[in-house]
């Protein structure tokens, strides 16, 4: 399941610009995401690069957004509505 397909799952916090966020921990930010949300994906043929540039251009397309969470204090990426 895509970013995009996923529901948003209730953060209480603050939209964080992803264009504000350096491109490493984006990156890295990115690369949890994936791993934890598209799991089901890991054999499909898609590759991690290949994953994280679908992010990026959910992000670049306003699809997705980076909120930081202030329950869990942690970012995450969560579906626009």
């Amino acid at each position: 399941m895509t970013p995009e397909q996923r529901p948003d799952h209730g953060e209480e916090g603050i939209e964080v610009p992803y264009d504000r966020i350096s491109p490493e921990t984006l990156r890295n930010m990115i690369e949890e995401f994936v791993t934890r949300e598209w799991a089901d994906l890991s054999d499909s043929g898609h590759t991690l690069d290949d994953k994280v540039n679908q992010v990026m251009q959910q992000l670049r397309e306003g699809k997705v957004k980076v909120v930081f969470d202030f329950r869990s204090e942690t970012g995450n990426i969560v579906v626009c509505r």
